[in-house]
């Protein structure tokens, strides 16, 4: 391992490895480079431990975190990236890896985490802004969980949305999916400057680690709150009414048995209160 270590940081600077390979960011698939190799290790580093897990790192780019999880100690660690671009400098860490960087050339969004890593597993990215969030509700609606943490950059305010509490500006749907299987914090900011080209927002790192016991139906809970913050304006009794209709259930006992006031706006509502309004539809229909 410490050979391993030493060939790794051995490679020459992520500035260089972009300049040598001719690496420009593609706008189209939101790409953003992290060259500092203190950030990616802060990053890594919100991830330990690292010994013994699988970990998957969505969008790699020229490596710079791929290379901060392999130095921190990471199992194995499959880097999916669907630039094919960025092959040949990611081939260029996984040679000098030791066996423990596989390299998944293709559309994260059809690759299959829990079927193609090992578990534990860990997902640790700097996702792509363009298709993060619908990741991100993928990761969290999978049932059963197969991730023991999320580590994931997002811009600022995905990360915002993922973090809020009721009664706030950012407080929404998002809040209430990943809250209800996961402890969620945001770990800190990343400003646009730090990043090759820069974007026109800041970014921010959360971390997602399951609940003991998570909310187990997300699809029930994900159709409450669809409807619900679709209309996040209205009074519950206007926002839910065509749900209500679509499962045969009269809205106010619907309401009343899950105990909210129905002329309460979705915004103000805490996370167990959707949960109860998802466990009383189910138990109706």
């Amino acid at each position: 391992m410490d050979k391993t270590i030493d060939d790794i940081r051995d490679l020459p600077s992520l500035s260089e490895t972009v300049k040598a390979h001719d690496l420009g960011a593609n706008k189209k698939l939101g790409q953003h480079f992290l060259l500092d190799m203190n950030l990616t290790d802060k990053i890594a580093r919100l991830a330990d431990p690292l010994s013994g897990y699988s970990v998957a790192e969505i969008g790699p780019g020229p490596g710079g975190l791929t290379r901060a999880l392999l130095l921190r100690g990471a199992e194995k660690v499959v880097a999916i990236e669907m630039d094919e671009r960025f092959i040949p400098a990611l081939a260029e860490i996984g040679d000098r890896a030791d066996g423990r960087l596989e390299i998944a050339q293709g559309d994260a969004l059809c690759y299959n985490i829990a079927e193609n890593l090992a578990a534990p597993r860990k997902i640790v990215a700097n996702l792509p802004y363009n298709v993060g969030t619908k990741m991100l509700i993928d990761w969290v609606t999978a049932s059963p969980i197969f991730w023991d943490q999320l580590v994931l950059m997002f811009q600022l305010e995905v990360a915002e949305r993922v973090v809020a509490q009721p009664s706030t500006p950012h407080y929404g749907r998002l809040a209430v999916l990943c809250q209800s299987v996961a402890s969620c914090r945001l770990a800190f900011e990343v400003p646009a400057r730090a990043f090759t080209p820069p974007p026109k927002v800041d970014s921010a790192v959360v971390v997602l680690e399951p609940l003991e016991t998570p909310f187990s139906d997300l699809k029930t809970l994900g159709r409450v709150t669809q409807s619900a913050f679709g209309q996040r304006r209205k009074m519950l009794r206007r926002s839910l009414r065509s749900l209500a209709e679509q499962h045969d259930v009269v809205l106010e006992d619907w309401l009343e048995g899950a105990g909210v006031n129905p002329q309460a706006r979705p915004e103000i509502l805490p996370v167990s209160a959707f949960q109860k309004l998802a466990q009383t539809l189910k138990s109706t229909t």
